[in-house]
């Protein structure tokens, strides 16, 4: 990690835009609770919220992928369930101590889970939620039944690959192996290092690892000039369909992959591609406005400064920066972060920064703001991260609870709940949660690596 996070600031020192530099200090978060923060009350509460989630989708969906908290009824992504909240859940149980649900999730996850399902499936989501999960329960539990099913579920997988560039296609058959969608995004093409190198190292089969290096490596050779990547590009021609560059959902993970691949495999090729990408993002699209940082977005070939939009998605980027270690930039944006958090009690899908109004006002429930909260308090120690911690668990018990589960919001003006919680909810939003007031007693940050579905990996 010191060597890392050294080359990656001084790459920052040298390349950071002189606008960034010259700006004055992001402005003092407002709003925080001036009282200390019990830290083994707050754990404690997060645990009783995950078993009171829990006991929702096991009364009224259970062998499904996810509860419907309003109707009290299932919901399944394709015409067989995946058990998406199982395998999502089972480490965060684990981690909490839930070792009787964990063990009702297993039991459930050996007995029913199968990928021989002919429905198109969204490759991108099932191996960060059900490849990613049942490595991690693998890892944890040590039972070699869910390393088979991790390795059957990306075999089912293989067929979208087979495309001209390497890049798979979005969506694949399981049944039939057809595949569909060529348009993709870095995100969906690039977030699967993490999974195929774990799912090579316990199988010792280096297949895996190669695909998913493979078309990592064809989409940055796509990157620009300027050494930006765009938002859309067609997996079969290699040809870019929207060149905006950004940081948020749908280009997030794909860099985020970079710097923990770098990590989690000592893979020198990328770490350099972290390296190559970060002074340009820090360049083109960060932005300070009112004494805050953000990180908005551009055109990936001149560069020129696009739309001032930001969001929950985005929100991930200070855990990143922190990782990396530039801590001075991760705290400014966490900063703003929590400001986002504080427009309307609870954060937005997205917002206008440039004038700090909301543009979308959904909360699906997303982790990333309290993710990045637990990067900066696991590297700073600073009590104000504890205290946005619990200012952003309290807006979740009070906006969004309800007598079976927790529920998205539709309005985040108006608190209007939304009939969902998608299994990413247990997976890492309570996850991040419990693990901010954990100080470190059931998982050793500096031990493991974590997905973007928040599936802890040993380094």
């Amino acid at each position: 990690m010191i060597p890392l996070r050294s080359l990656v600031c001084g790459a920052l020192l040298v390349a950071a835009a002189p606008a960034l530099r010259a700006q004055a200090p992001a402005a003092e978060t407002a709003s925080l609770p001036k009282a200390s923060v019990d830290a083994p009350a707050m754990r404690e509460q997060v645990r009783q919220a995950c078993l009171h989630a829990w006991n929702g989708y096991k009364q009224y969906a259970w062998g499904h992928d996810a509860l419907l908290p309003l109707s009290k009824q299932a919901h399944d992504w394709y015409p067989v369930s995946l058990l998406m909240t199982p395998v999502d859940a089972y480490d965060t149980l684990r981690i909490m101590g839930l070792d009787a649900q964990a063990k009702e999730a297993k039991d459930l996850i050996l007995e029913k889970l199968n990928f021989d399902v002919d429905d198109d499936v969204e490759s991108f989501e099932v191996t960060i939620r059900l490849v990613g999960g049942l490595l991690s329960a693998y890892e944890i539990d040590g039972d070699k039944k869910f390393l088979t099913l991790a390795q059957s579920l990306a075999d089912h997988l293989a067929p979208a690959f087979d495309t001209p560039t390497g890049m798979p296609y979005r969506f694949v058959n399981l049944h039939t192996g057809k595949c569909r969608d060529a348009v993709s995004n870095p995100a969906e093409i690039g977030t699967i290092v993490l999974e195929y190198g774990i799912l090579s190292k316990h199988t010792g089969d280096p297949k895996y690892y190669a695909r998913a290096k493979k078309a990592m490596d064809a989409l940055y050779a796509k990157r620009s000039k300027l050494n930006l990547t765009g938002t859309n590009i067609n997996v079969e021609t290699g040809a870019w369909t929207n060149p905006d560059a950004f940081v948020g959902g749908g280009i997030d993970s794909y860099l985020e992959y970079m710097l923990k691949g770098g990590i989690l495999f000592k893979d020198q090729s990328l770490t350099a591609m972290w390296e190559t990408s970060l002074p340009p993002i820090n360049q083109y699209l960060a932005d300070t406005r009112d004494g805050h940082l953000w990180y908005g977005h551009a055109d990936m070939n001149t560069g020129q400064r696009a739309e001032t939009g930001y969001g929950a998605l985005d929100a991930f980027w200070a855990a990143a920066l922190a990782l990396g270690g530039d801590l001075d930039h991760a705290k400014k944006l966490q900063d703003s972060n929590f400001a986002m958090w504080q427009l309307a009690g609870i954060e937005p899908e997205s917002l206008d920064y440039a004038t700090m109004k909301i543009t979308d006002p959904g909360y699906p429930l997303r982790p990333e703001n309290l993710e990045s909260v637990y990067y900066l308090y696991h590297y700073t120690h600073d009590q104000r991260y504890l205290q946005m911690g619990k200012v952003m668990f309290d807006s979740l018990e009070k906006y969004c609870r309800n007598d079976v589960g927790y529920c998205a919001l539709k309005d985040v003006n108006t608190k209007k709940k939304e009939d969902q919680m998608e299994s990413f909810f247990f997976a890492e939003t309570l996850k991040y949660s419990f693990l901010i007031f954990d100080e470190g007693k059931s998982l050793d940050f500096d031990k493991v690596i974590f997905n973007t579905e928040a599936h802890p990996y040993k380094r």
